[in-house]
């Protein structure tokens, strides 16, 4: 505030030149605004609703006075509201889940709140909006105002030599200037400058006696004083917003104030103007602390997203791997909600690749549950299928191709895949049920010729030790008849346990070879004789064996048959070739040394033959 005793103060233009400079920085920032701006990733408390009833109950009383509104607190009756929708969405989710749904399949039911509430947030943002638009009319009229002010002082200053009697218009011109509030914020510096500069200018000029202007010097100066103290006191402010807003409220005060003596003009200004400086730079540390936060959390979004979109969806081929997946991304949706915003650029964008990698994967789930349960249905009927064929046999008495059979079905069913689990249990019982009792069936039917296998075990192994005793003081034809006698008691033996089958077979063949060796009998002879005990065993075996042999009848014939072609085709070849050169002659004799062994080949088939006529004789 200035009187009438400034008549002589000067232009000031260093200080109007600091002034616009602190001005301006002021406006650069967007709290400097007069219109609302996001403050994202500031702290925002919370209002102590616990229900969302009482935060629809506080957007009404909001909705009723707009003047009450503050961004802060919409936001955080936004967040209230929809933490505890999600928690009651969670909660239902689970409730389902428990109950026997699939996750996939949960289908939230509307929520009238939720309806209310986004009809009164709708409400709320059009009265601010409307708001915002008379404001921005207001300042307009102010702006015309403050002009039509600054055009006065001018006409003013056009007439300095009647400048005294103009001293109260003045005054009160400044009265109006203070008492006209918010202009557009383009023009606040343009003004201001122009406003003090014409000021100023008056009192430059005024011709009012020093003792009432070192009155009105020191008035200000004690106001200017307590402003920097007060400015001084918000670097200790804990609330860095707040603070910076509080400073925002001091510069207008100061610029407010009229003048003080020249040569302290310069002192007051600069105290005020490093208070000014601390505030704002921990407002600008503050933002660039909540910048780093929010790019170490885009980082660890990311990581998030190239983990779920890296998902390897052809290793997830069975419902244990896709239950342990899904388990993963849960956590990692989890762990996404601890993570604060992102940078604001970013925050929505990064929200949407997350959601989409995740949409991705339980669309994928979906899809291998539908077609695996479309899968199970398939294996349920094949089971089916098998459960009628055991079924079907199961009081067959036909012991060794049934059980054949049924072990080929239980091979088979091994191989045919899982069965919706409430079948699993049933479909099993049936199939094996059935097994079972075929198996049962065969048993008892079997265990008295277990015992004779058991007994022709024992007659085997007295041949082996009757063969193991002849020794090499025994007379040759003696030895070898001996050992005839025994083979042919041998092939006379029926069946041993399966078990030991290979193992007391290849004890007898070892002697056998033996004996054959040490007397010299030959490899066709020995042959013949194996093949003669291999013949008398199908005459001891299961039924069937009779079959088996007329099936070797037949094979050994169309060896013998086959034989003679091609001994024949040889024969014939060798009536084309010629003994007149080195390589012909060994030709000739290659050929010749083929035929005489197919010959040998031959005869052996013959006698192989006549063994099985003499066994078929035998049985007739």
């Amino acid at each position: 505030m200035m009187d009438a005793h400034d008549t002589n103060l000067p232009l000031e233009q260093g200080k109007l030149e600091e002034d616009k400079k602190v001005l301006e920085a002021t406006e650069n920032t967007p709290e400097a605004s007069d219109t609302e701006t996001r403050e994202e990733g500031v702290t925002i408390t919370l209002p102590a609703t616990t229900t969302k009833e009482e935060v629809i109950s506080r957007l009404k009383e909001l909705e009723a006075d707009v003047n009450e509104i503050s961004r802060q607190e919409l936001e955080g009756l936004k967040q209230t509201f929809y933490k505890l929708h999600n928690a009651e969405l969670d909660t239902a989710r689970k409730a389902f889940v428990e109950n026997g749904g699939a996750e996939e399949e949960f289908q939230a039911e509307e929520d009238p709140l939720e309806s209310e509430f986004k009809a009164l947030m709708s409400s709320i943002r059009d009265k601010r909006n409307q708001k915002a638009a008379e404001q921005e009319k207001v300042k307009e009229e102010n702006l015309t105002k403050k002009l039509t002010i600054i055009e006065r002082l001018k006409e003013i200053l056009a007439q300095p030599e009647d400048a005294n009697k103009y001293f109260n218009e003045v005054r009160q011109l400044q009265q109006q200037w203070n008492e006209i509030k918010q202009v557009p914020q383009g023009k606040v510096n343009e003004l201001w400058k122009n406003f003090q500069h014409y000021v100023e200018q008056f009192y430059d000029i005024l011709k009012i006696n020093k003792e009432f202007r070192d009155y009105d010097f020191k008035k200000n100066l004690e106001l200017k004083t307590n402003l920097c103290i007060a400015a001084e006191k918000l670097a200790d402010e804990s609330d860095v917003i707040s603070a910076f807003y509080q400073l925002q409220k001091l510069h207008q005060e100061y610029r407010d104030t009229g003048p003080v003596a020249k040569e302290q003009r310069e002192e007051i200004w600069t105290r005020f103007k490093a208070a000014s400086t601390a505030v704002n730079r921990r407002h600008q540390q503050h933002f660039e602390t909540m910048k780093e936060a929010e790019q170490r959390n885009l980082d660890e979004k990311t990581v998030i997203c190239e983990i779920v979109e890296a998902i390897d969806y052809n290793e997830l081929t069975g419902f244990s791997a896709w239950e342990n997946k899904t388990q993963e991304v849960i956590a990692l949706q989890n762990k996404w909600k601890t993570i604060g915003f992102a940078p604001q650029k970013m925050n929505v964008k990064i929200f949407k690749r997350f959601r989409g990698a995740c949409d991705v994967f339980f669309q994928k789930k979906a899809d291998f549950y539908k077609a695996a349960k479309e899968k199970m249905n398939s294996n349920l009927e094949k089971k089916r299928e098998l459960c009628e064929k055991v079924e079907s046999l199961k009081e067959s008495t036909d012991w060794k191709e049934t059980a054949d059979i049924l072990t080929k079905l239980q091979k088979e069913w091994k191989t045919i895949g899982p069965v919706p689990k409430k079948y699993s249990d049933s479909v099993w019982k049936r199939f094996i049920s059935a097994c079972d009792y075929f198996f049962e069936q065969k048993n008892k039917a079997t265990s008295s010729q277990r015992s004779v296998e058991v007994e022709n075990l024992e007659k085997k192994k007295d041949i082996i030790a009757r063969l193991s005793a002849i020794g090499e003081d025994m007379e040759t034809e003696e030895a070898v008849e001996k050992v005839r006698e025994l083979m042919k008691e041998w092939s006379s033996v029926g069946h041993v346990p399966f078990r030991e089958k290979d193992k007391i077979y290849k004890e007898y063949h070892d002697w056998i070879d033996k004996h054959f060796e040490r007397y010299n009998m030959s490899a066709s002879q020995r042959k013949l004789d194996n093949f003669r005990s291999s013949i008398g065993s199908y005459n001891k075996g299961e039924k069937g064996s009779s079959q088996s042999i007329y099936r070797e009848r037949e094979r050994l014939v169309r060896i013998y048959e086959n034989m003679k072609s091609e001994i024949q085709t040889y024969e014939n070849n060798l009536g084309f070739l010629t003994s007149s050169s080195k390589k012909g002659n060994s030709l000739v004799s290659e050929i010749t040394r083929k035929v005489e062994k197919l010959k040998a080949d031959l005869e052996l088939t013959l006698q192989k033959i006549k063994v099985i006529d003499e066994s078929i004789r035998e049985e007739q």
